[in-house]
């Protein structure tokens, strides 16, 4: 994965770039960078790969922070954003249009049986969020609500609230009255490795019992919490939850921002893999291919409570992001993306499964379609995170041609999230880069 093409004419200065980005940018933005001591310059992209200012191609296994379903400059994403664009490029809410009003018909339509549901059109996940707790709210007339540990949910005020991450939250004051269950890690969770799902849903009930009033607002879940590490709700566990929710008064929230239009390639929507009906629905990323467009589906009754309330978002359902989202779903089907993205998993869990065996570094390899996730570990008995070690192999993997980044709070699982076209020529490549630099970690530890 070293090809190179020649750099687009009037390429990018990069010395000159970084040096603009650190004197004009906030500084806030200090914290995000992949390659804080080499920052990777990007400038154009192509299907599931990403091109440097010298030409240099990457395999993206961020997807761009999982934003990319189809694989970049698609065909159809560019055939019906450019048609919008020049046509009207953007209608505020105050008047009607076809595309939103059309796509909330497209995803009503994938949506499970149930439920009246309805949508709402937003820019952001995090802003998505911080919408279905409102919702919640208002339909409940509770306050409180529950989030896990090791979630992540957004950075913005409600969001961040919830978050459970100490560097997800800032000194000052975030949205008040959440509080936190265990998660269900069967890794290395609180109540020990395959502990079963009893005892955090145990302890749900003694969070909502010792640190609510005993009425909450309603939970959130992530099917597979991705920023945390790649954890996924363990089989049973979100169906019994939201039962515990439920007969709290609450509504139950699914943050499908991650896990849904088809990544997880078992199910469109992560919670289907549980049998469990959320009330609230939140999503975001990949439903835009790139472009600024979340949202929140939730039952007609929910929306109807906050309808009491004056909301709307300028930019919310701009006809041109919403093109771009109805592509998703159009390609999704015809080029079957779901199917490939549970296959490529496959692919992928099996190649791992045999590096597993081969390298004592991997302590564990989980999740499911285009969502997966690779533990480090310095020891398989204690489960120390090889946090150092990971940081080289990163830098050999983006040597080789591949851009992955490291989830969990401490920084040792690796994501593996690239656009659900992504080929299994791709992923052997893959495969066979991860193997070399988990090697090579070994041979300088031999050599050490």
């Amino acid at each position: 994965m070293s090809e190179r093409t020649p750099p687009a004419p009037g390429a990018v200065d990069r010395t000159a770039l970084i040096e603009r980005r650190t004197r004009y940018l906030s500084p806030s933005l200090r914290t995000f960078p992949l390659y804080p001591d080499d920052p990777l310059v990007l400038v154009r992209a192509e299907g599931p790969y990403v091109f440097d200012e010298t030409g240099r191609r990457y395999l993206d296994g961020t997807a761009q922070n999982v934003c990319i379903s189809l694989g970049f400059a698609h065909p159809v994403t560019l055939a019906m954003a450019g048609e919008q664009m020049a046509r009207m490029q953007h209608c505020t809410t105050l008047f009607f249009h076809d595309q939103p009003a059309r796509y909330a018909e497209e995803l009503v339509a994938r949506m499970p049986a149930g439920h009246d549901w309805v949508v709402h059109l937003v820019n952001s996940g995090a802003e998505a969020i911080d919408l279905a707790y409102a919702m919640a709210r208002a339909h409940t007339g509770h306050f409180e609500m529950v989030s896990l540990r090791n979630a992540y949910h957004g950075l913005h005020f409600g969001a961040s609230g919830s978050a459970a991450f100490a560097p997800c939250r800032t000194p000052t004051a975030a949205m008040q009255g959440f509080v936190h269950a265990m998660h269900p890690d069967q890794y290395k969770g609180a109540f020990g490795p395959h502990a079963g799902i009893e005892p955090y849903l145990d302890e749900l009930e003694r969070t909502i019992f010792s640190s609510t009033s005993g009425r909450i607002a309603g939970m959130i879940v992530e099917p597979i919490q991705g920023f945390g590490g790649v954890v996924p709700m363990p089989p049973g566990y979100l169906r019994r939850a939201f039962e515990i929710v439920r007969a709290a008064g609450g509504a139950c929230i699914s943050d499908e921002v991650q896990t849904g239009f088809g990544r997880m390639g078992s199910h469109y929507w992560g919670f289907e893999a549980h049998d469990a009906l959320p009330d609230i629905v939140v999503i975001g990323k990949g439903m835009g291919n790139g472009f600024p467009i979340a949202g929140v589906i939730a039952r007609r009754d929910i929306a109807e409570s906050f309808a009491q309330v004056r909301f709307f978002n300028t930019f919310g359902g701009n006809p041109v992001s919403v093109a771009a989202a109805r592509s998703v779903l159009k390609v999704i089907d015809d080029e079957r993306l779901q199917a490939n993205a549970r296959a490529r998993g496959e692919q992928l869990l099996a190649g791992l499964a045999t590096l597993q065996a081969r390298h004592p570094l991997i302590g564990d390899v989980r999740g499911c379609g285009l969502i997966l996730g690779v533990e480090l570990v310095e020891d398989r008995q204690t489960r120390r995170p090889a946090v150092a070690a990971g940081d080289r192999i990163q830098r050999r993997m983006r040597a080789a041609g591949f851009i992955n980044v490291k989830g969990s709070a401490t920084r040792n699982t690796f994501r593996i999230n690239p656009p659900m076209s992504v080929t299994a020529g791709d992923c052997d490549e893959w495969l066979d880069a991860f193997d070399r630099s988990l090697a090579a970690e070994s041979e300088a530890r031999r050599a050490a």
